[in-house]
């Protein structure tokens, strides 16, 4: 599986601005587009892939979907769906998409409780079907992993997870690699003090982290970069795809152009010197991510 470097994300984008919103990631270069049924904006995406493919002359292969189920969680007494309930949830999600099938299909987090290993049995039958072309997990640590790997079932091909110089998850990224698990980071640009700040958005920075964010800016006038960009170099450096969101047409090509500089190796020790822990995205308890 080939996942493209710079994929566009759509967590937070409303569904009746999403077409307007992917047409235009379209018709600035990206070719791989990022949702999941607990955005809520799967039918607008979908609307969004149909315009931005005609307009640019593209076909559909042309094209990397992913997008997600969610398991449900009873801790919120949300019931975990069964291994049938998540074969529907993905018929349903593809309706919504207009899709006949996915390329990456994911279970969005791991609170599926006793039904876990019966969902991903589920997105294994989903890939034999041709639904989705490569089927993954998000949020997972090595734990969960394990889980799948002790019951003698297939290892999923990627684990998208919140990955950014304060969350850089070194072992769990290590047993990834081990086992031939694709990383796919979200939450790059976690670091910008614009990240979340807007009412309702919940962050789990902290001073700590708000104090040494000066770092970042001074990286990107060295380089001659927003910081936006300097972030997400270092993912795509460290070999993580990454999933920039901006509904500004100039900002989506700016966060495209990740391969026209470098970080050096001394800056990129002193990033890899910032870890702070799991994360801020999803330590913040918001139940769609």
């Amino acid at each position: 599986m080939s996942i493209p470097a710079v994929g566009f994300g759509t967590y937070l984008i409303a569904d009746d601005a999403a077409p307007a919103a992917v047409s235009a990631a379209l018709s600035c270069g990206y070719r791989h587009i990022d949702t999941a049924s607990g955005y809520r904006n799967e039918a607008g995406v979908g609307e969004g892939i149909r315009l931005g493919l005609a307009a640019a002359g593209l076909a559909r292969d042309a094209l990397f979907v992913t997008t997600k189920l969610w398991p449900g969680n009873p801790a919120w007494g949300d019931a975990p769906k069964t291994g049938a309930q998540t074969l529907a949830e993905c018929d349903a999600s593809l309706k919504r998409l207009g899709l006949d099938h996915v390329d990456l299909y994911l279970i969005h987090a791991p609170c599926g409780g006793d039904q876990r290993l019966d969902q991903w049995r589920a997105l294994l039958q989903l890939r034999d079907a041709g639904k989705a072309r490569a089927v993954g997990v998000s949020n997972f640590n090595i734990g969960h992993l394990q889980e799948i790997k002790s019951a003698g079932l297939p290892m999923p091909d990627a684990n998208q997870i919140e990955l950014h110089p304060w969350s850089q998850k070194p072992e769990l990224v290590a047993y990834m690699a081990d086992h031939g698990i694709a990383p796919i980071a979200y939450s790059s640009l976690a670091p910008l003090s614009t990240w979340r700040s807007e009412p309702g958005q919940a962050s789990a920075k902290t001073d700590q982290m708000r104090a040494d964010g000066i770092v970042f800016a001074e990286l990107a006038r060295k380089y001659g970069v927003s910081e936006a960009r300097l972030l997400l170099r270092w993912g795509v450096q460290n070999g993580y795809a990454v999933l920039p969101k901006s509904l500004n047409p100039a900002r989506m090509v700016q966060n495209l152009d990740l391969f026209s500089f470098a970080i050096d190796d001394a800056d990129f020790a002193q990033m890899a010197a910032m870890d702070r822990g799991d994360g801020v995205a999803w330590a913040s308890g918001d139940p769609s991510r």
